[in-house]
């Protein structure tokens, strides 16, 4: 890309540029002085906003783009097409509009790329509305604080570390630790529990394969008819990568503002910001730590703080976000992963040691938190969690200072034999979420300790043979404990006795 200014251009495009004066005027015509790798730089334009849709005439063709430089004399565009057919010289003029996407509930079901066009081979989408990619978040006094579940379906983060609706709960880790896995069991939750949630996932570079993958899981489980998948691939422009989780959340936030609730799913944040950095290298703006922009903190905060519960008087719809950060060797403390986690709500820290000892879902109990806690989790599962977060971590730093040693005191080793059969419990299959009465029976039969004469290797046997004990014999109690509200007397009663006769065809 050649780095003339306006002075110093061919004499050709300067005659271009005087014409262009004397004819239109420079308010709302402009012209292409330089164009190259996405990124067009334009002269004229004054009337241009920031994030305002351009036109660009080039070769019989119109080639979109958006204002995100606004200098004294030029504007940098970002190219929402091929670069190829746009040519220096070629005119450009405002559409009139800023970016917007189609919404509605004509979107649930497909895949599309960040501009709303269908990617799945379907018919095209014929929304009613549309909802702006950049809009300011709701104001303190339109929110009302997160009280409602969301529940996941995985018992560790139900019962440790509780969603509510309308908050940002970040799962961080390494590559290829279940970070997805995480966030899709959600997503699977929400249809198994009919809990009216639609989800929103956001694919940032990933492989194509991997999304038409889960496309395929997502109709299996019957999740993909409340579902929109905003996709974009590795081979995408940047500029596409930057826009699709904004315009995602502009489709999510059509439900939250019809009364309705919405899950977002951003995979990952972490490519996001680096298609971010690509095109601000691209517009020449300061590189600062790490090569990033200044503002990469602004990037991700006005995405996030876009999710929300909102107040009785704006209809009490809920937006709540799931972003995805991937950490290099579990470096929590890296520029973009501190970035999120200040913004967010709670983390959701995914360790690759427990990953590869076979712990999965592999969550450090440890450094992951939920900042809203217990105000958004059912009576029944915190009434039996409240100690198993600081058991779980202090099971594992005593596993780690006691693995040389073998004169071990009773109380210590009761405490390490009850922690050794907790691990195994919270162990759970992918695409398989569970009920809330069936976390309930599951915690409060090992903290009662039913389960302690049961073999560790045999936990989630017994574990099955009391599920289906009860559900098989107090089906009733079962749905009503599934409500979420306390358990009464008399059903613990019937868990304990379950529980005993279930754990004697494993003990030893």
């Amino acid at each position: 890309m050649s780095e003339l200014s306006v002075t110093e251009l061919s004499e050709d495009l300067r005659r271009a540029i005087e014409s262009l004066e004397k004819t239109e005027g420079l308010s709302t015509v402009g012209i292409v002085t330089r164009v190259g790798d996405g990124v067009a730089w334009v002269h004229g334009l004054r009337d241009a906003g920031f994030s305002e849709v351009l036109e660009i005439e080039s070769d019989g063709k119109t080639v979109e783009a958006f204002a995100l430089n606004l200098n004294e004399d030029e504007i940098g565009a970002v190219l929402l097409g091929e670069d190829s057919s746009v040519k220096a010289g070629a005119k450009v003029s405002l559409k009139g509009t800023v970016l917007e996407v189609p919404v509605g509930e004509e979107m649930l079901g497909r895949v599309v790329d960040p501009l709303g066009r269908p990617l799945d081979g379907g018919p095209a989408i014929k929304a009613k509305k549309t909802g702006l990619v950049e809009r300011n978040a709701v104001g303190v006094m339109g929110r009302k604080s997160v009280h409602e579940p969301l529940m996941t379906g995985i018992m560790s983060i139900d019962a440790m570390f509780p969603i509510g609706r309308g908050q940002r709960e970040l799962i961080i880790g390494d590559r290829q630790t279940g970070k997805t896995a995480l966030a899709i069991d959600t997503m699977i939750n929400q249809a198994k529990q009919k809990s009216g949630v639609v989800n929103v996932y956001v694919a940032i570079g990933q492989k194509l394969s991997k999304i038409a993958r889960l496309v395929d899981r997502l109709k299996s489980e019957g999740v993909m008819e409340q579902t929109i998948i905003v996709a974009t691939g590795p081979s995408d422009p940047a500029s596409l990568l930057y826009l699709a989780p904004y315009a995602g959340t502009a489709m999510g936030e059509y439900f939250r503002d019809n009364k309705g609730h919405a899950l977002m799913v951003y995979d990952d944040l972490t490519k996001h910001a680096v298609a971010y950095r690509q095109m601000s290298l691209l517009l020449r703006r300061p590189p600062g730590r790490e090569a990033f922009p200044g503002d990469v903190f602004y990037l991700h905060s006005r995405l996030l703080e876009r999710s929300a519960k909102l107040s009785d008087d704006l209809g009490a719809g809920s937006l709540t976000a799931l972003p995805i950060i991937e950490t290099q060797a579990g470096d929590i403390s890296a520029y973009i992963p501190t970035n999120v986690i200040s913004i967010t709500d709670g983390q959701i820290f995914l360790e690759t040691d427990l990953f590869y000892q076979g712990i999965r879902p592999a969550i450090s109990a440890g450094l992951s938190v939920s900042r809203v806690g217990g105000a958004a989790q059912t009576k029944a599962i915190k009434s039996v969690s409240s100690h198993l977060k600081l058991g779980l971590s202090q099971f594992r730093e005593l596993a780690s200072f006691t693995q040389f040693g073998s004169d071990l005191d009773e109380a210590t080793k009761k405490q390490i034999d009850r922690g050794q059969r907790l691990t195994e419990l919270l162990k759970q299959p992918q695409y398989q979420p569970m009920s809330i009465w069936e976390q309930y029976v599951s915690i409060y039969a090992v903290s009662e300790g039913i389960f302690d004469a049961v073999g560790v290797d045999k936990i989630k046997d017994a574990q099955a043979a009391v599920l289906t004990k009860l559900w098989t014999d107090y089906k009733k109690d079962m749905r009503e404990l599934n409500k979420g509200g306390k358990a009464t007397d008399e059903v613990n009663k019937l868990i304990v006795k379950a529980a005993k006769s279930a754990a004697k065809g494993f003990e030893g």
